[in-house]
């Protein structure tokens, strides 16, 4: 069979027994929060840093942004490709802290106490941002509005959507997900998808 260059191509970016769409599904657990006075809104870099800090909305907005253009691969077998993307990106928010020699993992907490963990490195990688922005549109509630991680090289539940907090760990801690069966890592051309595979 003859695939001609664009679906070569398209091959090539999606991992195995993944789907492309052009939809954007709507997953998660719990409720979606909606948020009409982001004044009260804050973002908490704590754990293993010298002195925890708390950004608000403005402050993290005030921020320099980035732009960034991906594919993102859910753990349920979808795959949507060419995702704008604007954000912050994650090596530009832990300028704001001093991390402690011993952090080696990231706990990103969202509402409904849900947290998601990856390696520092992970997290620090310069496709991994926290966005506000998709496609050119500000994210909708049920996206992640108003900050969500976005960590395009690991399955998407490790971009957690609603987040309030990032904690640096010494330890690898299981989140939500990964306390329920989901693998720790999570790589898509591995097919990390459950703690068993």
């Amino acid at each position: 069979m003859y695939f001609g260059k664009e679906e070569s191509e398209k091959d090539e970016r999606v991992p195995p027994n993944q789907v492309v769409t052009k939809k954007w599904p709507v997953l998660h657990y719990g409720n979606v929060p909606y948020y009409n006075d982001l004044s009260e809104w804050d973002l908490k870099l704590f754990g293993l840093v010298e002195q925890a800090v708390h950004l608000t909305f403005d402050e993290v907005m005030e921020m320099p942004s980035t732009r960034l253009k991906n594919d993102i691969h859910c753990v349920t077998g979808w795959s949507r490709l060419d995702n704008q993307w604007e954000g912050i990106s994650t090596k530009e928010i832990v300028k704001k802290i001093k991390l402690l020699p011993e952090a080696n993992y990231v706990l990103i907490h969202a509402e409904e106490d849900w947290t998601t963990n990856l390696p520092l490195e992970d997290f620090l990688k310069e496709t991994s941002l926290l966005a506000h922005t998709h496609d050119g549109k500000s994210l909708t509630p049920e996206h992640g509005f108003p900050l969500r991680a976005v960590i395009p090289h690991l399955y998407f539940w490790k971009s957690a959507k609603w987040i309030r907090g990032i904690e640096f760990t010494a330890e690898n801690k299981p989140g939500f997900w990964e306390r329920n069966g989901y693998h720790m890592q999570g790589r898509p051309w591995k097919e990390e998808r459950f703690s068993w595979d």
